[in-house]
């Protein structure tokens, strides 16, 4: 009875919220993937592969030629014509749609590394102007930008836009009449300014409006205005959640945050499509792997839209994507709505979910 009595921790031992986040997905994905996702887990928690994003505002004219030496090439300009080439070997009359290759066409050009080669870019390089010749991002992150197809003098919001690799690659296009692009965060919106500054000279920054409003708002302000939208939205953030504890949306504070996330991504995408014109294009992204904040994000998008504000919207087919860019990513090919690169050993970008949707 008077033996010493054990101190117990005032505190439970933190358990670190990667690992919270790697229990939550082997849960759910297991579900979700089944046989993939042990693959899929594998390159979530490997060093991710970059992209190096070409920037046509610097001179550096030399540049895709060092590339090439390296062994990089222009993933986007490479897509049709594998296409082509295999359409003519397979002498089959199935066409790719010609608006879909004009998209693709474009001047975004972005070089990376074969499948299964995991050689690092060098560090981007200032041009005689002080504009840096290259961004690195992930690969996957172009996908829907070149499913928005932007079109000669479009205006263009980008609803979520920090840290502004969607912006550049958008303003690459060099079709945007105008771009919106906004980010409810302050400090994020400072990371996109000096994106803008380090890339892109002060006529085409005068183009670009940048402000910080809640976008779940912007219908409020600017309704019916833009001819396409990206809607980009906040996520789990899977790989940065699996690998990194620092701003981890696993952390036991921010549960309540994360499991607000789809209503969040709902109401944002919302806001998107009450801000394109009739006729107009929404793109939503994701860098998650969750069936919640991804399809069923959109199927309940699509229910509201015509429920409450009696707007019809058209599921635009991205499965053409599929097909393009298959040397370059992995995809999931059970996709309900949408489209899915999965991470792999092989080809370790994303994860990146986007679908297109048509305000009619």
């Amino acid at each position: 009875r008077h033996r010493h009595k054990e101190k117990w921790a005032a505190t439970a031992p933190r358990i670190p919220s990667t690992r919270l986040a790697l229990h939550h997905f082997d849960t759910s994905y297991s579900l979700h993937l089944g046989a993939l996702w042990p693959s899929v887990r594998a390159g979530l928690l490997c060093e991710q592969k970059y992209g190096a994003l070409l920037n046509n505002f610097a001179a550096a004219d030399h540049l895709p030629q060092e590339l090439e030496l390296l062994n990089a090439t222009n993933f986007i300009s490479e897509a049709p014509q594998k296409v082509w080439q295999w359409q003519r070997e397979m002498m089959t009359q199935a066409e790719m749609s010609p608006a879909l290759c004009a998209s693709i066409s474009s001047k975004i050009r972005c070089y990376t590394f074969p499948r299964g080669d995991i050689t690092r870019f060098r560090p981007a390089r200032p041009d005689a102007l002080g504009l840096l010749d290259y961004y690195l991002m992930d690969a996957a992150s172009l996908l829907p930008v070149l499913a928005l197809n932007v079109q000669p003098d479009d205006f263009v919001l980008d609803l979520c836009a920090a840290p502004g690799g969607k912006t550049l690659a958008l303003l690459q296009t060099g079709f945007c009449g105008h771009l919106a692009a906004n980010d409810v965060s302050i400090s994020r919106t400072k990371r996109l300014y000096q994106i803008l500054h380090s890339y892109v000279p002060k006529e085409v920054r005068d183009t670009v409006s940048v402000t910080s409003y809640d976008g779940r708002d912007w219908d409020q302000m600017k309704g019916g205005t833009f001819h396409k939208v990206l809607v980009d939205v906040p996520c789990t953030t899977d790989r940065h959640s699996a690998m990194e504890e620092e701003n981890n949306i696993f952390h036991k504070r921010r549960t309540k945050e994360r499991q607000m996330l789809p209503m969040l991504q709902l109401q944002l995408l919302m806001a998107g499509l009450l801000a394109v014109k009739p006729g107009g294009d929404v793109v939503y992204s994701t860098c998650s792997l969750s069936p919640l904040q991804n399809q069923c994000v959109v199927e309940r998008a699509l229910d509201v839209a015509e429920t409450q504000f009696n707007i019809r919207v058209h599921v635009e087919d991205l499965s053409p994507f599929r097909t393009l860019f298959q040397d370059t990513f992995s995809f999931f090919s059970d996709c309900r709505l949408g489209e899915l690169v999965l991470p792999h050993l092989t080809a370790n970008f994303g994860p990146m979910y986007f679908c297109k949707l048509r305000r009619m």
